[in-house]
């Protein structure tokens, strides 16, 4: 374990590699940690890649710098901590693989950032946040899928979570990988949600992105640029998990949906037998999705 600091947190993280390897960092998602990317890890760094998987704020070793910081859980502040992270670290140009709100982190820093991105491996793909239609209602057989969106935007939702944080975060393993036996890899990640700001973060994400709550002005400028829904000009593959609980796959090369976003676009997959946490329950396809990217 070590860890960085940026402008407002200290970022804990899981680092294996040479130093001098080309840099990949591996974001996860919420409710998962850096287990996701247990099997993942050692296999890029017996590469000759330094491998970095960090831990997002509000969760495990990471903490606030400042007791008086907005435990924000906004896109723009996940974007910036991993801005941060690569500054800290002094790393120029890495690639990037995410998935949920690492995903999200990876997608932003790509495309508001290109220079400092080699390539990205996007999991559901395009994944910013567009805020200004987030009060636009979907098909009722998506909308259900969200229920725990509108628990958390609920009056009872904050203490539902503080109170229930652990049955709750398996449910959601449960709903979003329906077809994984996952064992004993949620235990591993549960200690993470004993974070004293994984809820106040958690709670603030999904009340951010439907406009529900303000966000951190220290953001301000990062979510303008986010509100633009700009492209993505980096090599990027996508990947989606077939049995993907949360939404599910998208038609494959749709020219009506944000696979347009990506102009670099190097490969696009459904893997079967998938659920949400993909980089947990099906590695071998990211670790072959940062190895085609290394051939560009």
């Amino acid at each position: 374990m070590k860890s960085a600091r940026t402008t407002v947190v200290e970022v804990a993280f899981l680092e294996s590699g040479p130093v001098a390897g080309e840099p990949v960092v591996l974001l996860h998602g919420f409710p998962y940690d850096v287990h996701a990317y247990d099997a993942i890890a050692g296999r890029l760094a017996d590469d000759g890649r330094r491998v970095i998987v960090p831990y997002l704020r509000g969760f495990g070793p990471t903490r606030f710098l400042d007791p008086q910081t907005l435990r924000s859980g906004q896109q723009g502040a996940l974007a910036a901590d991993l801005l941060g992270l690569l500054n800290a670290l002094q790393i120029e140009r890495a690639t990037l693989v995410g998935y949920d709100w690492g995903g999200r982190a990876a997608c932003i820093v790509a495309a508001l950032w290109p220079e400092r991105v080699s390539g990205l491996v996007s999991v559901d793909g395009y994944n910013l946040q567009d805020i200004a239609a987030a009060a636009e209602p979907l098909a009722p057989d998506d909308e259900y899928r969200f229920w725990y969106q509108h628990y958390f935007n609920a009056d009872r939702g904050p203490a539902g979570l503080r109170l229930h944080r652990t049955e709750l975060c398996k449910l959601l393993w449960e709903l979003w990988s329906p077809t994984w036996d996952f064992g004993s890899a949620f235990d591993l990640t549960a200690a993470s949600f004993a974070n004293p700001d994984f809820v106040d973060v958690v709670i603030h994400s999904y009340r951010h992105r439907f406009g529900r709550v303000g966000g951190d002005p220290e953001y301000d400028d990062i979510e303008r640029r986010i509100a633009e829904q700009p492209t993505i000009d980096v090599p990027t593959v996508v990947l989606y998990g077939g049995d993907d609980g949360v939404g599910g796959p998208p038609e494959l090369g749709d020219p009506t949906g944000n696979i347009c976003k990506f102009t670099r676009l190097l490969h696009e997959q459904i893997v079967p037998g998938v659920g949400h946490n993909l980089p947990q329950e099906a590695p071998d396809a990211v670790v072959d999705s940062v190895r085609a990217l290394a051939t560009i």
